[in-house]
């Protein structure tokens, strides 16, 4: 079953997983053998092992993961919202690639696993340098470490609700079919609103939350984040290493384009 679903080109666009021809067997089997899924749970073991080695009391790394558990839907809404869907990284050439890399290709293709899941070379420091610092301040080296670990979980179940937002499958449970329909708009209807994956919070805190469509306007820049042609010809870089003028839809079916 798991070789059968790894080498089934019929689920694959390109070189990555396409979730719009996927189930939920399938999902699973992609999610728990894709390397950066793989280096994560490493890094969980790693860090709750320093952590059993060094911790002398309960309570710190208990709170400093209750810290994590609050901190981390805001800084996620907070990169969401003024980094990743920001204007100011395409539009410098040493930040480009590293914008389309981390959110436009995403929002281009959205059901591609490869560009689903963030770098690791982008995700691990960031998780990092958010929650090692709280760790480490509440109750020094066991409470970072059970941060870090904590922070590294915490983005395990993120990404694999992620997945299941853009997976060919309806959930059974009321709860996630919600958080499917808002994630959803996100990315079909107004990008500018619904950051949350998992949690909406944020987005009612800060009023970027909205119900359905009838609740926000639809955006032209849904697909592209407003770097559109007439964008690209002024800050070309992601044009370039794209090869082709951004889009305004989708275009999951282009394999020569997502295998490049």
């Amino acid at each position: 079953m798991i070789t059968k679903t790894l080498k089934n080109s019929s689920i694959r666009t390109g070189r990555s997983f396409d979730l719009g021809k996927m189930n939920l067997s399938q999902l699973w089997i992609a999610y728990l053998t894709y390397p950066t899924i793989l280096l994560y749970f490493a890094l969980v073991a790693c860090s709750f092992t320093v952590m059993a080695y060094t911790w002398t009391t309960l309570a710190p790394v208990a709170v400093s993961i209750g810290a994590v558990m609050l901190v981390y839907p805001l800084v996620w809404y907070a990169i969401h919202r003024f980094i990743l869907h920001g204007r100011f990284l395409y539009r410098m050439k040493w930040s480009a690639s590293l914008w389309k890399r981390i959110h436009f290709d995403h929002h281009q293709d959205p059901h591609l696993l490869d560009v689903l899941f963030g770098s690791p070379l982008n995700t691990i420091p960031t998780i990092a340098i958010v929650t090692i610092p709280i760790g480490y301040a509440i109750g020094g080296m066991p409470a970072a470490a059970a941060a870090f670990g904590a922070g590294l979980t915490i983005t395990c179940i993120y990404e694999f609700f992620h997945c299941i937002q853009h997976l060919n499958y309806k959930p059974r449970m009321s709860w996630i079919q919600r958080m499917k329909q808002r994630h959803v708009l996100h990315h079909f209807h107004n990008e500018n609103g619904n950051y949350g994956i998992t949690s909406f919070v944020a987005d009612r805190l800060f009023r970027s939350y909205y119900r359905d469509a009838r609740g926000c306007p639809r955006s032209p820049t849904v697909f592209n984040l407003g770097y559109d042609v007439k964008e690209a010809q002024q800050y070309p870089w992601v044009m370039e290493e794209t090869g082709a003028p951004p889009r305004d839809r989708p275009d999951g079916a282009n394999p020569t384009r997502n295998a490049a």
